[in-house]
């Protein structure tokens, strides 16, 4: 299951998985564009990025950096809902 994370003014959504057994979540990143979306899937803690679509480099390390940023936080939601806790 994907969890909305947040929504950038250019439209692009991020969103985050639930926690898996070993340890990882996936991070997803869609981009309205006509007739469809740009994406990309990023894997953390590795952050390995995977299926990119329609992102440029510098968008890539624009994204890449932002994930970085949250990635604490990203995993921190995750665990409250592994664990039950309510998230406001």
């Amino acid at each position: 299951m994907m969890w909305s994370y947040v929504q950038l003014a250019d439209e692009t959504q991020i969103a985050y998985s639930d926690l898996r057994e070993d340890g990882t979540l996936e991070v997803a990143v869609e981009r309205p564009v006509d007739m469809g979306f740009d994406s990309a899937r990023c894997l953390l803690p590795a952050h390995r990025w995977f299926d990119v679509s329609g992102f440029s480099g510098e968008e890539m390390a624009e994204l890449d950096s932002f994930v970085r940023n949250n990635a604490p936080f990203i995993f921190e939601l995750a665990e409250r809902r592994a664990s039950g806790q309510a998230i406001a």
